[in-house]
């Protein structure tokens, strides 16, 4: 599935605190990775209870990070989808101190979960094939502006939104594939 609509900016504090919770953060992983489900099947699959994961997919969808998927759900029973979003956010001297508190720590949990799932790749990547090859990794050091660097920021979106778009339906052999972009001034140089 692509990206739905054009980037969205998230500026407000309430949205921002919904999405750095932790549990939420797993629900939208399961989501994004497994496909749609319901709070029953992600309380099972996080091992919840179901009244966690019915309240926290409700703040979810408050937000607009998921949303309900009437065609699946017979009765009572609801199914949920992560809304894929080009989220971006404004620049941190533009945030007030609750805003830059919880982007903080939205951020520290991303980090932290690309690590853990590339220590997971690591271990099982002879169980995985020709696909334990696949591992691109390049590391660099450009002398950017700050506007350079928000036109390579904005040329790296466009790449990733284009093959996101191209990628939906995925041929046979397709996988989900983590691509990760990270650029920080050099605080030493």
């Amino acid at each position: 599935m692509a990206h739905q609509g054009q980037p969205r900016e998230l500026t407000d504090p309430a949205a921002l605190k919904a999405l750095a919770h932790p549990l939420r953060q797993r629900i939208l992983r399961t989501l994004d990775r497994e496909g749609p489900a319901t709070s029953t099947t992600l309380a099972r699959a996080l091992g919840e209870n179901t009244g966690a994961t019915s309240y926290h997919l409700r703040q979810l969808a408050e937000h607009g990070f998921v949303e309900d998927v009437p065609e699946r759900g017979q009765g009572r029973e609801r199914w949920w989808r992560a809304r894929r979003q080009d989220l971006r956010f404004p620049s941190r001297s533009a945030m007030s101190a609750d805003m830059r508190a919880a982007y903080d720590e939205f951020s520290r949990q991303g980090v932290t979960q690309d690590i853990e799932a590339f220590a997971r790749f690591q271990r099982e990547r002879e169980a995985l094939g020709e696909w334990g090859d696949a591992l691109l990794f390049a590391r660099g050091a450009l002398r950017l502006d700050r506007d350079q660097l928000m036109a390579f920021w904005s040329d790296y979106m466009e790449l990733f939104n284009r093959y996101a778009a191209a990628a939906d339906p995925p041929s046979d052999d397709a996988r989900r594939v983590l691509v990760r972009f990270v650029a920080f001034p050099d605080v030493d140089g």
